[in-house]
């Protein structure tokens, strides 16, 4: 028998320290959430997005209508 004791490790890590490797060698700037633009800007629709849409929905639609034929 060994007389040395297993550690209970928990699963999820929530020490500050404890984070991976990769990241804590990343620059502060990369980690950071802040957004050039506002959120008000980003959640607008565009003519190019609208455009996009249709485009796709088109070719999806020949597509499905090319198979079914």
């Amino acid at each position: 028998m060994s007389t040395t004791t297993k550690t209970r490790r928990n699963l999820v890590l929530t020490a500050e320290s404890a984070r991976h490797p990769f990241r804590a060698t990343l620059p502060p700037h990369v980690l950071t959430d802040e957004l050039a633009a506002p959120a008000e800007s980003l959640w607008r629709l565009t003519r190019d997005d609208v455009r996009g849409f249709a485009t796709v929905y088109v070719a999806a639609l020949a597509a499905m209508l090319a198979f079914i034929a």
